[in-house]
């Protein structure tokens, strides 16, 4: 992976991040850049402060674009300024201020682009334990009835995010792409208050349940699948487990055994104060304990019956390759796995620094639930 600041991994690997999903109007080339210049990797306020200044500065071009009736220049302004937001907001200390209205800012941002979308995405409301779970069904345009993905993304990651990169290739190949803020990610978190859980195979239920009941005449619902990236690999695969009407399952990133990814980390890890929110622990104690239930072991990965994908890089340094060796030995059912040799582009978390590899993924995808 480039490493824009040299031996700084988690920096780096957030501008990488933003400049894959510029591709797919997630930023500009030059934004990201500039941004990046005014980073110290040493301050993390200074990341906050550095994406939130672009953040608000191209919020307000995208505000000026639709009070001139201009809705392509809109649109395209407003998904820059949601993902500079995201950005901003993914590393601000849960006590920060800024925080919750660097989110709903982020959120607005999205809202107000998808207005302007040729196909306009439909905001859902899944019904989840006396509260819901939010989500965005992104159709392909002009497919009638088209099969579904549904798609958990990471750690605490927002539904949104999903459509640069994920939502444009499912939907270039025919596919919806449902994605769904499960708990412990975007809006059921910040927004809801619904914290993660190990058992997600409850949560993919209840999405799958309610796509049958209330999205027929949007979707081929005999037609639907279940995926996840980063973190989510784990969701996704639990969910295949457990829920056997899933059609096809996608691995984009996988996890063997999450307690085992942090029981390698220590409280100082940029994200450990993230994986303590989103299970709503008190210490790092506590959340090691949680962990231990999200795991595929035990017989768990054998139950996955429907035809699955695993897609890892060589060279994770934050889901080792060994958690996709351990899934793939212990599938039952159909299945392709493709890990990125360490030292090639693409072999990152995530393919974070080149999404190309990802490609063979979505064919295959595409085939099987077609089929």
């Amino acid at each position: 992976m480039w490493h824009f600041y040299p031996g700084q991994y988690m920096p780096s690997y957030q501008v990488n991040r933003a400049l894959s999903q510029a591709h797919y109007g997630g930023g500009e080339f030059a934004e990201i850049i500039e941004v990046a210049q005014k980073i110290d990797p040493e301050n993390r306020e200074s990341f906050n402060v550095a994406w939130l200044e672009k953040g608000n500065q191209v919020f307000g071009w995208a505000e000026d674009f639709e009070k001139n009736n201009a809705p392509v220049s809109a649109r395209r302004t407003y998904l820059r300024a949601f993902n500079y937001l995201r950005t901003a907001e993914f590393f601000m200390n849960l006590k920060d201020s800024r925080k919750l209205d660097t989110y709903t800012k982020a959120r607005e941002a999205f809202i107000r682009a998808i207005k302007y979308f040729d196909e306009k995405p439909l905001q859902i409301e899944v019904p989840f334990e006396n509260s819901f779970l939010p989500a965005y069904l992104f159709k392909p345009a002009g497919v009638k009835n088209p099969p579904v993905m549904v798609m958990f993304g990471g750690l605490d990651s927002l539904a949104e995010e999903l459509y640069f990169g994920i939502g444009n290739h499912l939907n270039e190949r025919g596919i919806a792409l449902l994605a769904v803020d499960g708990p412990g990610q975007g809006a059921a978190l910040r927004l809801n208050h619904i914290h993660s859980r190990y058992d997600y195979n409850v949560a993919g239920t209840a999405v799958y349940e309610y796509v049958v009941a209330n999205l027929k005449d949007e979707v081929d619902a005999t037609c639907i699948g279940i995926a996840g990236v980063s973190m989510g690999g784990y969701m996704a695969a639990r969910c295949a487990a457990f829920e056997p009407r899933f059609k096809v399952c996608m691995v984009y990133g996988a996890v063997w055994s999450y307690y085992a990814v942090w029981a390698g980390r220590t409280e100082r890890h940029p994200l450990a104060e993230i994986v303590m929110h989103i299970l709503d622990a008190n210490s790092y104690e506590e959340v090691l304990e949680k962990l231990k239930g999200f795991t595929l072991e035990n017989g768990v990965a054998e139950m996955i019956s429907m035809p699955t994908f695993i897609m890892h890089g060589g060279d994770d340094k934050q889901n080792f390759v060994e958690h996709a060796i351990s899934l793939e030995k212990h599938l039952t059912c159909e299945h392709k796995m493709k890990i990125v040799p360490a030292g090639e582009s693409g072999s990152q978390h995530c393919q974070v620094d080149d999404f190309m590899p990802t490609l063979e993924m979505y064919d295959w995808i595409a085939e099987k639930i077609k089929t």
